[in-house]
């Protein structure tokens, strides 16, 4: 039998090894992770003028502070990460199962299913708008997606510590649940025939899943079958569209608008 190479070897011991710890930056990130119970943190690197910034999560955390030279900042970030002076190790977060997320209970949930959106900047901008706009939780797969990262929690300027963040095993399956939970899936595409504004006031006292595409190729052939309608967001010109995490905040906007 061949031997593997080294490489996959590595590989598999990490993913036997479970979560694996990401360094977030940036003084909203970092100050709210330090404050998020459930979140496990393992180091603390800050400049002394971050420390004193941050002087009251610090305090509430009980995390050791290793204070750093800001010319030989010592995380190891990506180059070009503005980090303000402060980075915190820690294991992602872990935040249940889909259907414990998406029980309809009181009131009529709001859900963020992407598909395929791999730029961390746009989930982390999901992310916030979905906390602003009260949805449940933002859900994508596992695989092709952004995974929670430095970049994407400062993006999402501390909304990732509340908002949840649930990447599935196989997006198509969790429409699956969904739907048989009650949610009405609704995809968006440009080139729809129905405009959310006219559709938004019939979902109003619905559980609704906003599923969106990434910038470029939109929704997965299959992704798109399983939508329950395809919606289009109108502009105001002949010309004109909106990025994946504007198009997001317009969506869960016009339906709590419409409730």
């Amino acid at each position: 039998m061949a031997r593997k190479p080294a490489w996959v070897i590595e590989k598999e011991r990490a993913g036997r090894a479970g979560p694996q710890p990401i360094w977030l930056f940036g003084l909203h990130a970092v100050h709210d992770a330090l404050l998020n119970p459930r979140r496990e943190k393992l180091r603390l690197v800050v400049t002394r003028n971050a420390a004193d910034r941050l002087g009251d999560a610090v305090a509430a955390s009980g995390v050791p502070v290793e204070i750093a030279d800001p010319r030989k900042f010592p995380a190891p970030l990506d180059p070009g990460s503005v980090h303000q002076g402060a980075a915190l190790e820690v294991l992602p977060l872990d935040w249940g199962s889909l259907r414990d997320l998406a029980e309809p209970g009181m009131g009529a949930p709001r859900l963020v299913l992407l598909d395929r959106v791999s730029d961390p900047h746009n989930v982390g901008a999901i992310l916030r708008s979905a906390e602003v706009f009260g949805a449940r939780a933002v859900i994508a797969p596992a695989r092709h997606s952004a995974p929670e990262s430095g970049a994407l929690a400062k993006t999402a300027s501390g909304a990732l510590e509340r908002q949840p963040y649930l990447r599935v095993p196989n997006l198509g399956d969790a429409m699956g649940v969904l739907r048989e939970m009650g949610y009405t899936c609704l995809g968006f595409d440009g080139e729809a025939k129905d405009d959310l504004r006219s559709a938004a006031p019939g979902h109003a006292d619905r559980p609704v899943a906003i599923v969106l595409g990434a910038e470029g190729p939109g929704l997965r052939d299959r992704t798109r079958s399983l939508c329950d309608g395809m919606l289009r967001i109108d502009a105001a010109g002949a010309f004109g569209s909106l990025n994946v995490s504007n198009a997001a905040a317009v969506a869960l906007y016009a339906l709590r608008a419409a409730e």
